[in-house]
């Protein structure tokens, strides 16, 4: 891969400007990916908390789980919730617990298959050292900042 910069040069380069670029880059390709299996990435985090939960969530514990999820807040995340329940790929019964229907497994199946292939495309060349250094350096450029950030 050829750099942008030289060595000397990357060190001055402003760290926000470079993981706003990488955060636009990976959202913008797993967006795209997501529309053309027609669902959003909002959706495909409703689904997979339901499809991968250990016991039966309802409809606020998982909108508080992805409520800081890109800032979705909890407008967005009820109406796709409904979307994903309109699709058929879930369920809420009168308490409001989530649950996965058989459609909703074979598609999450099907869209968890894409986001490992998703996942591979962007560590390619990328070691497990390196991956895990740039996660260390961003978290203590959060905290160096004041900021907050979580991700289950």
């Amino acid at each position: 891969m050829e750099y942008s910069h030289s060595d000397a040069e990357l060190i001055e380069q402003p760290i926000g400007y470079w993981a706003w670029a990488a955060y636009k880059a990976v959202v913008t390709r797993i967006r795209g990916a997501l529309a053309e299996k027609g669902t959003t990435q909002p959706q495909w985090w409703v689904l997979a908390q339901v499809a991968r939960a250990d016991r039966i969530k309802n409809r606020a514990e998982v909108s508080e789980t992805l409520s800081g999820y890109l800032d979705a807040g909890e407008a967005v995340l009820a109406e796709e919730i409904d979307a994903t329940i309109a699709h058929g790929w879930i369920t809420e019964d009168a308490e409001g617990r989530l649950s996965l229907t058989p459609e909703g497994k074979d598609f999450f199946d099907e869209v968890a298959l894409l986001q490992r292939e998703l996942w591979a495309e962007r560590h390619a060349g990328v070691s497990d050292e390196e991956y895990l250094t740039t996660l260390k350096v961003l978290q203590r450029f959060i905290h160096n900042t004041g900021g907050h950030a979580w991700h289950h």
